[in-house]
């Protein structure tokens, strides 16, 4: 790959990773839009790992604006951080079983059409958690009950195009929690996800080293261009959804991804995208 192609590759990936992990519009989804849109070779070794360092951009992002949450979780009684282990397992489990279907379903030849249901899932979700988060009186503090509903809707999360932030915060707000305690928290389960992709990938790559051969200066530069741009953009996108969250205005990304899902569809209908 050239060094220009690396690093305009790079740049848009890291934009994306950064703004799409933490609003409610699906990060995996643009990335796989972007993959077979504007031909992307995920698979390449060079773009693999810029795409796994890029995560790190968003993790780092996360460790920065919730540092003292993160420190409050080895403190006792520990139940935050139990809450949060015991959140993260169904996405673990499901993950480990059927990441690999699920990642052969959305790239084949029905892949858009998937992600297309897949955007009006999530812009449908966003609806009608605007409509009870404005209804609700009485919120209560983060419990064991919305802490696993929102483990279970991050692992359907899994699914390209149904976002991780967006059902998690859902599954909180439906369970009647305070919002400020849904924020934190999906952006806190955000971290062992992310980790845990990283792990899974670079794991990948020592089995087969081959895979990065190709791996140069051009596959440093973006690289490092990546991983800042998806700090900075994750950095802005946790900021904005905080804001959001607290106002329970989800509109505007709901008009987003019906938008998004009607262009998959016509991409697809139209056999632009085969």
């Amino acid at each position: 790959m050239g060094f220009w192609e690396a690093i305009w590759k790079s740049s848009v990936l890291g934009v994306v990773q950064g703004l799409t992990e933490f609003l409610p519009v699906s990060s995996s989804g643009h990335l796989t839009l972007l993959q077979r849109v504007l031909g992307f070779d995920m698979g390449d070794g060079t773009m693999t790992l810029i795409n796994i360092m890029m995560h790190l951009g968003t993790l780092i992002a996360v460790i920065v604006v919730f540092w003292r949450d993160i420190l409050d979780l080895f403190k006792k009684p520990f139940k935050t951080l139990l809450m949060l282990i015991v959140a993260t397992i169904p996405a673990g489990v499901i993950g480990l079983i059927f990441s690999d279907r699920i990642d052969a379903l959305f790239s084949g030849p029905d892949g858009i059409l998937y992600l297309s249901v897949c955007f009006a899932l999530t812009a449908l979700l966003l609806v009608v958690c605007e409509m009870i988060a404005k209804r609700q009186k009485v919120q209560k503090p983060l419990g064991w009950g919305s802490s696993v509903a929102m483990g279970v809707m991050q692992a359907v999360a899994l699914f390209p195009g149904i976002s991780r932030s967006g059902s998690t915060i859902v599954a909180g707000t439906i369970a009647g929690t305070k919002r400020e305690d849904v924020a934190k928290f999906s952006f806190l389960m955000s971290i062992p996800v992310i980790l845990g992709s990283f792990a899974v990938e670079v794991f990948g790559i020592i089995r087969e080293p081959e895979s990065v051969a190709g791996f140069g200066t051009s596959g440093i530069v973006g690289m490092i261009v990546g991983i800042l741009l998806a700090m900075v953009f994750g950095f802005l996108a946790i900021k904005l959804m905080l804001r959001i969250i607290r106002k329970a205005n989800y509109v505007w990304f709901s008009v987003y991804l019906v938008a998004l899902s009607v262009v998959c569809f016509s991409l697809c209908a139209a056999g632009v995208i085969v």
